[in-house]
Formats: C-alpha cells, structure tokens, sequence
C-alpha cells in the first residue's frame, strides 16, 4: 500500500443528509436528491470523505445498517421540522413538512447517539437534535424577538454575533465568540433530553447546543459552511471521526 493509500484508509468516513424536493437542471422538473457543495466541501475541506444520506424509508434496523459504513453524521440545513413532532399546529409561517426527511434524520441522529457516533448539526439539524431528544422549537422567531434579522428573505444570510459558554466543547472549538451566517426564522425553545445550551446572539436566541461528555455532539443554528474561510466546526467533527474510526479499528 503507498502512502497516499494509507492516508486516505485513515481519512474518516462522515453520513450528510441531504434534501428531497421538487429541483430543475436543465430540461428536468422533477423530485430529487440534493445537497449545496458546500456543506460537502467543508467536510473535505478537513480531511474528510462524503457519504450523502438522501431521505428514504426508514426503521431502526436501516438506521443501523446506514451508520455501520459511517464514523460521523452531519446534520444539515432545509425546511422546517414538522411541528406535530413536538406537540404543536402549524404556525401559518411554518414550512409544508418534509416527514420522509424528519423520519429518517430522526431515526440516522438516535442511533446515532446510542453508538457515540460523533454527530454536528447545523441550523435545520440543531432543530432535528433538539426535538429527537424531546424539546421544542419557536415555529416563527420574529413573534419572539420582534424583528426578522435572523432571516432576511431571499438567499440573503445576515450576520449575528455570537456569545460562547465557557468549558463547553463549542468554546473549544471557536473561542467566546464569533461572527456566525444566519437564515432561519425558528429557533430552539425547550431544550432535549440531555443538551445544554452553549451558545446565544444579542437577542438571547439560542444559538448552539451540545451534549456533555467524552462524545462529540454538537449542534448549531447558523451556517459554518457559508464561511469556509473558517473550517473550525467541520475540522472538530472530522478529528472526532477519525477518533471513532480508530478506535472502533482497535476494539
């Protein structure tokens, strides 16, 4: 084996999910599996290999089988998580759920948990963590904080200052604060089972949350692939992989 092989055998291997919608290229209109390259480019970018997870039927069995090939899961953006998931009706501003997509990144994200899989969340998946594990969400976050700066509409990420906690894994990874790329009108409300809050902006939105503990478990409501000037999140959740991936190798 040359050396570039044996590189790339140590390289870990981390699941993305991916969207499942209605999506044109070229002369096709028609439902389909996608991802922006960035989140896969912040991935490699730290020396990790893609693996995409597109929406599909799902059990805990297919979880399993799913997260045996992976030694990490990243959670990535989209549309709302479906309010019947934590008990409430649809605010009138709140997406048309995606439950084939909720379903499968509910059951990828449990399991994921139950076997120490390293897992990063990102806007849309800090929601999915947070519900999996029984909190909540505020369906439209303009109602809360009076303004709608934390998502401006049309493609276009403002920018929000945040506020670490520190001792915390998040803290570790980017310091007590950072310039962070928001587009989301939700935010989370009651914690999950088990998370703590480890990040808020100005507003005192909610802005990351992690499990503690010896695992990487980590979950923000911004968007670090929008700044891949800044590998910080993506470089953390790749060492945990490759930790995961040795020792598995080594058990």
């Amino acid at each position: 084996m040359s050396g570039s092989e044996r590189d790339t055998a140590r390289r870990p291997v981390l699941g993305v999910t991916t969207y499942l919608q209605q999506a044109k290229t070229g002369v096709w209109d028609v439902m389909a599996s996608f991802l922006p390259a960035i989140y896969i480019e912040g991935v490699t970018l730290s020396g990790g290999i893609v693996t995409l997870l597109p929406p599909q039927p799902v059990d805990a069995d297919i979880a399993d089988r799913v997260l045996d090939g992976l030694d990490g899961l990243v959670l990535t953006g989209g549309r709302d998580v479906d309010p019947a998931s934590y008990g409430q009706p649809p605010h009138p501003t709140t997406d048309e759920p995606a439950r084939e997509r909720d379903a499968w990144e509910f059951a990828l994200v449990l399991r994921a948990l139950e076997r120490g899989l390293p897992v990063l969340g990102i806007c849309r998946g800090a929601q999915i963590l947070n519900v999996a594990l029984g909190g909540t969400l505020h369906q439209n976050l303009p109602d809360v904080v009076g303004h709608n700066w934390h998502q401006a509409g049309n493609a276009v990420f403002n920018t929000s200052v945040i506020s670490t906690v520190p001792g915390t894994l998040l803290a570790s990874l980017i310091g007590e604060s950072t310039d962070a790329q928001c587009y989301h009108h939700q935010a989370i409300a009651e914690l999950g089972k088990g998370l703590i809050a480890t990040a808020w902006d100005t507003d005192g939105v909610v802005e990351a949350v992690e499990i503690p503990g010896p695992r990487f478990v980590l979950a923000v409501q911004w968007h670090p692939e929008e700044r891949l000037d800044d590998l910080r999140l993506f470089a953390g959740v790749v060492q945990a992989a490759a930790e995961y991936a040795t020792e598995r190798a080594t058990s």
